[in-house]
């Protein structure tokens, strides 16, 4: 399970791609501002690809109003970069010497000046200040004003079989600001953005595992079934619990006391401290203490029914058990958005930084690269730049569709988590065994084929591919720094002679097949709602088990923050302190048997049988080294001690 914003994405181009962050974006960070005749500084990316000159369908309409977001620069964004990098690398002299939140404010933050300047230039064009953050101002007005104070027209440009209003040039700001904007966004509307105030629906249908199952991999094999592969296989595993996660990655003694792990997804599930709670007990973690669990929610909520909020419940409560279940001492703060929107995920991941709310973020959502738009990636990566001169460390699960190019028409990764500024976690099938030993993993890459008719064969064997961890190589983002010397060149150059980004930087239990259980208050046939347990996976499981292997290897670093890891991680690599992960680490293919209601809930609808093959994600291989299913491997016992000083 994984949340997507996508979904709310209309008609964007699924093969589009991104002009290349160039220049002073090697780290993300926004390039310097061009000049324009007359005055102005041009904001790059500010343009989406798709407003053509073919889909131009003329002018909007001068009556159509715009509300947009003018993110501010602050005093210094260079030195926030390159402080940034000084503070996370740990062969820097500066390595580890963080700002408080009211430091980082003062030292790179926005002037009263700057936003005072801004603010007038805005008005005086004739639009209207609806918000004021230390990040950015909110702005309405209609199209000419915007026009007028951006410095370019707006037009309606056909996508997808819509109509969306955009830039029909690149916006710009006046140049004696002194380069006091970073970007602008909402100035094309590609989805349309709600702003009524949205009461919570109840959570989903139940979903219920049928089995039978195994107890830990390979207790209980499918006599009956056909074989596959040449041998019989097992069932697959009821669903791994924290003692089985803790145990295969070496977590020993620690337990996270001492370190804050922040969850962000949209909305917040109306049950997750019963179900917390009850999760725990029922499954011999650490009950929680007053106050270990936290919320930090929006006054009121938007799109509900477009961005499918009850999904999103199960997200929360997937991140915040798998966190307790890895590092029971941890506390938890769980920061919700107010929609699944861009604006407000920044809004959730601002509030952490602005208020130095945890140590480690955990974010189990995205999109594909070819739906962020570069205004929009240079505002999530100053976030991410704050976060890191504050000893706060991202991490964000790369999706579950491998490489995406059946889905979308062209290989690409996922975004936030191609951010140079974040730790992209990657996903592995877990084969926990008796007396909880870890046995291996493989990259997570599922083919599933059923059960024929007469149950003595599997239909079209292997069968289709239905799911895999997300990975590859950005388009958009250069390789950073950490990634030099240890990514190969044929990944790093995988489209076109520059090195690029690649993902994931370091993997976890991602697989549902081999997934972790998990508890959650759902809605029954009879319209009631109770508690239920079912086996879920995906890269949103892996992202919060590493953050809580983070958050034990920093109480082991005697709670001082790790921050941006990447560049402790990649300076691990190579070591026995991570489990090179194969597709094949027996030697031969692998597979479990699975029995599913057909209802998703009981047998009165009939059972479904298959054999999902393990290891096969797509065009993406999981080999020795670093590679783009696991990148660097995942944790094994030694790497969270060997955070210990």
């Amino acid at each position: 399970m994984r949340s997507n914003r996508a979904a709310v994405r209309a008609g964007v181009s699924m093969a589009a791609t991104l002009p290349l962050l160039a220049g002073a974006l090697v780290l993300g960070i926004p390039a310097a501002h061009a000049s324009d005749q007359g005055g102005r500084d041009r904001l790059q990316g500010t343009k989406p690809l798709w407003a053509t000159a073919k889909a131009d369908k003329g002018a909007t309409a001068n009556a159509s109003r715009v509300s947009a977001r003018v993110y501010l620069a602050g005093r210094d964004a260079a030195g926030l970069s390159a402080y940034a990098k000084a503070v996370s690398d740990p062969s820097s002299a500066s390595y580890g010497k963080y700002l408080s939140a009211r430091r980082a404010q003062a030292r790179f933050g926005a002037t009263k000046a700057q936003v005072a300047e801004v603010t007038a230039w805005l008005k005086a064009a004739g639009l209207s200040v609806t918000g004021t953050t230390r990040h950015y101002i909110s702005v309405t007005g209609e199209v000419a004003d915007t026009e007028k104070a951006f410095g370019t027209q707006l037009h309606n440009y056909a996508k997808g079989g819509k109509t969306y209003r955009a830039p029909a040039a690149a916006a710009s700001a006046p140049a004696d600001l002194n380069g006091a904007v970073l970007t602008v966004t909402g100035l094309d509307n590609a989805p349309h953005k709600a702003n009524h105030t949205d009461t919570l629906p109840p959570p989903d249908a139940v979903f219920h595992n049928a089995g039978p199952f195994s107890s830990y991999y390979g207790s209980n094999t499918a006599t009956t079934l056909p074989d596959a592969y040449g041998t019989k296989i097992p069932y697959a595993v009821k669903g791994y619990t924290g003692k089985q996660l803790r145990a295969a990655y070496g977590a020993g003694r620690a337990t996270g006391k001492g370190v804050t792990v922040a969850i962000t997804d949209a909305y917040a599930s109306p049950t997750i401290a019963s179900d917390a709670a009850t999760y725990a007990a029922k499954h011999g973690d650490a009950a929680y203490a007053d106050g270990q669990l936290k919320q930090v929610l929006p006054s009121g909520y938007t799109n509900t029914k477009e961005c499918k909020a009850p999904g999103w419940y199960g997200e929360e409560t997937l991140d915040v058990e798998a966190v307790h279940a890895v590092a029971p001492a941890s506390d938890i703060v769980y920061v919700g958005a107010a929609s699944c929107h861009d604006d407000d995920l920044i809004d959730s991941l601002g509030k952490i930084v602005d208020g130095r709310l945890a140590d480690i973020v955990s974010n189990s959502w995205g999109d594909i690269e070819a739906n962020e738009t570069p205004d929009l990636a240079a505002a999530y990566d100053q976030v991410f730049q704050l976060g890191a001169i504050e000893g706060i460390g991202f991490y964000f699960s790369t999706g579950d569709d491998g490489d995406f190019a059946a889905a979308t028409g062209t290989k690409q990764v996922d975004t936030p988590a191609n951010s140079a500024w974040v730790t992209a976690v990657g996903g592995t099938s877990l084969a926990v065994g008796k007396g909880d030993t870890y046995q291996w993993e493989t990259g997570w890459g599922t083919l599933k084929s059923t059960l024929s008719d007469d149950g003595k064969s599997w239909t079209d064997f292997p069968g289709a591919y239905t799911s895999g961890a997300g990975g590859g190589t950005s388009k958009t983002v250069r390789q950073p720094f950490y990634q030099q010397g240890v990514v190969p060149s044929s990944l790093a150059r995988a489209n076109g002679s520059a090195p690029m980004r690649t993902l994931p930087d370091i993997s976890a239990i991602a697989d549902p097949n081999t997934g972790f259980l998990v508890g959650q208050s759902q809605t029954f046939p009879d319209g009631t709602q109770k508690y239920d347990e079912y086996r879920i996976g995906g890269t949103s499981l892996a992202s919060p088990v590493i953050a809580g292997i983070q958050a034990l290897a920093q109480q082991q670093r005697g709670g001082r923050p790790i921050g941006f890891a990447n560049p402790a991680i990649y300076g691990r690599y190579g070591t026995k302190l991570y489990h090179d992960v194969t597709d094949r680490p027996t030697g031969a293919d692998l597979a479990v048997a699975r029995v599913d209601f057909v209802n998703t809930f009981d047998a009165s609808g009939g059972l479904a049988t298959s054999v999902r093959s393990l290891g096969k994600d797509r065009s993406l291989k999981a080999v020795r080294g670093y590679d783009d299913v696991t990148g660097v491997g995942s944790p094994a016992p030694g790497y969270v001690n060997s955070y210990r000083r």
